[in-house]
């Protein structure tokens, strides 16, 4: 009989590794509740006609398609099946499809709701998402993401908290990062001056995967979408600016002036960094002209976040989306937000040790069970243990004491109760410590103030 095996790109998780992800939840969760951000959730999956087409072309390639349910090839003919076109029998064996994220799904969320919704709405929500993506380190196709928006308001003050927010969360886990901005306006009016606006995804899928294949590689792709060789020239000293933030805005400014919309983005950008200089955070916040996240939605201010001390891919990003909304029969509606990955953050956390030891921690003290009669006097002391806010557990029958002390080893339990005949007669616990060895004769009062106190 073979041995079970899990899809590549997904894991299991054990007992001390799920602890290790609901600090993370937690974490975030507390940041997002702070900034007054409220709850929702969404289905696991969607209508394919809500997710197709929001994500580019390289995004629509990425998602998992379920396949209908009961006969999902009647109705198909068999000159259909021999053609093999893929993408056409898709669009009739399949009518819904795995999340790719949480922003389109939020999208439809509001649009659906719109009329129990008060603007400027606050959301945020921790669900998996699902990517056909090929693996490698740090990227799965299942995975968890934590997102905070905002929508119905255009104020940059929202972008201003939500980097707020990236600086909070990273420094209560203790992870040094990098902050990187951009505006899709700048890259918009970037386009425009060199004369090629038709083809602003093309050159935003390309630039944006500088870090990853290089220049020349980029320049390549440039080419190969029919972007002509003085425009990629004109690129080059743009893709490759130098100098702090201020310096970048004034370079800008200079060689934007004969766009509009290339302005308006350099003041948005402008207005955010000045409002953060303000107020002050920890992390390091750059801006980078080759950020543009190769998304179609993205209209205005783009925001990534890496680590800086571990090779990883980003580990958040986000933007402002302001059309999502009309996609959905709902234009006007403008939005800004941005997504934690939570698995990334996961192995970051994991690589630099920074958990603290009460995250890994679950029962705190186990009961030894000596048999029926030591059960009876056992259980109301474990009830009372509990409502003290106690994890405790009872060994489940009366093994061995080695037994029993090794399965409180096994699982990093920090104490261990014992109660025989003799501690019966004193209405007393003999309590171990299972890191020190120490051993106190205590009531079980005195056991709740002994391990509450570490």
């Amino acid at each position: 009989m073979s041995q079970p095996s899990i899809p590549k790109g997904t894991r299991d998780f054990s007992p001390e590794e799920m602890a290790k992800r609901n600090y993370i939840f937690d974490t975030i969760r507390e940041v997002f509740k702070l900034y007054g951000f409220r709850q929702i959730e969404t289905p696991a999956m969607e209508n394919l006609s809500t997710l197709m087409g929001k994500y580019g072309e390289e995004g629509d390639k990425l998602l998992f398609k379920i396949l209908n349910s009961g006969d999902y090839l009647k109705g198909i003919s068999d000159e259909a099946l021999l053609e093999r076109n893929t993408n056409r029998l898709a669009t009739q064996i399949s009518e819904k499809g795995l999340r790719y994220d949480l922003t389109v799904p939020f999208a439809r969320y509001v649009v659906m709701h719109r009329n129990e919704i008060t603007f400027p709405f606050r959301r945020y929500q921790i669900q998996p998402v699902w990517r056909a993506d090929r693996p490698q380190k740090g990227r799965y196709r299942e995975f968890f993401q934590c997102d905070a928006d905002i929508i119905g308001s255009d104020s940059l003050i929202n972008e201003v908290e939500l980097i707020q927010i990236i600086d909070e969360v990273f420094n209560r886990f203790g992870i040094r990062v990098g902050i990187k901005l951009n505006n899709r306006k700048i890259l918009s009016g970037i386009a425009e001056i060199i004369g090629e606006s038709d083809k602003i995804t093309d050159i935003t899928v390309a630039i944006d995967k500088l870090d990853k294949i290089g220049l020349e590689k980029v320049n390549e792709e440039l080419a190969s979408k029919g972007i002509p060789q003085k425009a990629i020239e004109q690129l080059q000293p743009i893709i490759l600016l130098e100098g702090n933030n201020q310096e970048k805005l004034d370079t800008l400014k200079s060689v934007l002036q004969a766009s509009a919309t290339g302005i308006k983005g350099v003041e948005e950008l402008e207005f955010i960094l000045n409002k953060l200089q303000i107020i002050g955070i920890r992390s390091q916040l750059e801006l980078d002209l080759t950020l543009a996240r190769g998304l179609n939605y993205y209209t205005g201010a783009i925001i990534e976040v890496k680590a800086l001390d571990v090779q990883i891919g980003s580990i958040t990003g986000g933007g402002r989306y302001d059309n999502l909304t009309g996609i959905f029969g709902l234009p006007g509606v403008s939005g800004v937000g941005f997504s934690f990955g939570a698995d990334r953050i996961f192995d970051v956390l994991n690589q630099l040790d920074l958990y603290p030891k009460d995250s890994r921690q679950n029962t705190q003290v186990l009961f030894v069970n000596f048999g029926e009669k030591e059960e009876e006097y056992i259980l109301p002391l474990i009830t009372k243990v509990r409502r003290a806010g106690i994890s405790t557990e009872i060994y489940p029958e009366a093994a061995k004491m080695k037994k029993q002390m090794s399965y409180a080893d096994a699982n990093k339990i920090p104490y261990v109760a014992i109660i025989g005949e003799n501690e019966m007669a004193e209405d007393k616990i003999m309590l171990k410590n299972m890191v020190t060895g120490e051993q106190k004769l205590l009531t079980v009062d005195e056991c709740i103030s002994e391990i509450a106190s570490h």
